[in-house]
């Protein structure tokens, strides 16, 4: 029988690697996208593929800090961190960053006690641990659609 914990772990591999029901995943609708790609913004007003992706990393880093006990909120700068000077290989090291702090939130999931999954991770806000895990994937699912258009605009449909 798998477990809560294990289904989890599961929904948060899926929608950042690969196999998510909706379709692609994080790393899907990333492959292929140029530095230049990563920094436009073609929708006037919009975000850039890399400030998304910066984004969802905040995301983590905020779920691992209410890991830790942790309840600041994210300063707005946290939440949506400018892009470093664009460079091919620093938008392939912010790619694999991303993919390496899903797998590491996929690892402290792993080990959260299932017996306190209902329990808020921290006083304010009270979503509990459950609704924090699993908002992680609807939050990566819902920026790789905004990913997916932009791509669309750029002329670099996937």
């Amino acid at each position: 029988m798998t477990t809560t914990i294990e289904r989890l772990v599961d929904q948060l591999r899926r929608s950042a690697e690969g196999g998510a029901v909706h379709g692609p995943s994080v790393r899907e609708v990333l492959e292929g996208v140029t530095v230049a790609d990563a920094c436009a913004h073609p929708i006037p007003g919009a975000h850039s593929i890399w400030e998304l992706v910066l984004h969802m990393a905040a995301g983590y880093h905020l779920v691992l800090r209410r890991l830790d006990g942790d309840g600041r909120q994210l300063s707005p700068e946290e939440d949506w961190p400018a892009p470093p000077e664009a460079a091919e290989n620093a938008w392939q090291a912010e790619v694999a960053s991303f993919l390496a702090l899903n797998r590491r939130v996929r690892e402290a999931v792993a080990t959260f006690p299932a017996t306190r999954l209902d329990d808020p991770l921290v006083p304010d806000p009270p979503y509990s641990a459950f609704t924090q895990f699993i908002g992680l994937t609807q939050h990566d699912l819902y920026h790789a659609g905004q990913i997916m258009l932009l791509r669309r605009v750029l002329g670099r449909p996937r």
